[in-house]
């Protein structure tokens, strides 16, 4: 069974794009979206600049499911089982999947363990979060100074729950909620 250690964070500003070691465009598409956590996703992903022999942009493409592990923390411990399949079934299962989301991945040299961050687009700009993912639960995490707030575990915050409901879609009400919680002296409403 494959596990996943991983905690989030509510980015801001720009200091994060000193930290950069590569790029990537992501395209999700969820199949299974269910509020427990379970998800099946489909994952495509466009390296910047990277092309195949032929001169058509590359890329790669995941077929993913995550649920709850046993006695998984608060989201913090997944089970996630992923595999990598052909462009052209990654296009067909798109197709089929009625919650979609995309964003550009920032791979971040950063101590702690293996960090990316998420700039989200469409209605779910300007979004952005930070993950960090770990070797166990209790691994201590050196956070940079843009990593303004914990949201490990807050499920409307999740992809599989962005894709279903993006930020732009929310009420004014429920994103006031949300700014409540983080506490309005850490964010602005431009930054969710």
């Amino acid at each position: 069974m494959g596990l996943e250690i991983e905690r989030r964070f509510l980015v801001r500003g720009e200091g994060w794009r000193q930290h950069v070691g590569w790029r990537a465009h992501l395209e999700q598409a969820y199949l299974v979206g269910s509020r427990d956590g379970l998800t099946v996703r489909v994952r495509r992903s466009d390296r910047a600049q990277a092309l195949q022999a032929d001169g058509e942009p590359g890329g790669q493409a995941w077929l993913t499911l995550k649920a709850p592990a046993p006695g998984g923390r608060d989201g913090l411990v997944r089970q996630e089982f992923e595999y990598a399949i052909p462009l052209e079934d990654a296009a067909a299962l798109m197709a089929l999947a009625p919650h979609r989301l995309a964003k550009w991945r920032h791979g971040l040299e950063l101590p702690g363990g293996d960090w990316v961050l998420d700039v989200f687009e469409g209605e779910n700009a300007p979004l952005v979060l930070a993950e960090v993912e770990l070797a166990s639960a209790e691994q201590p995490v050196p956070l940079p100074s843009w990593c303004v707030h914990e949201v490990t575990g807050r499920p409307e915050l999740s992809n599989a729950a962005l894709a279903r409901e993006p930020l732009s879609r929310w009420s004014v009400e429920r994103r006031q909620s949300l700014l409540a919680w983080l506490g309005e002296a850490d964010v602005t409403s431009d930054t969710i």
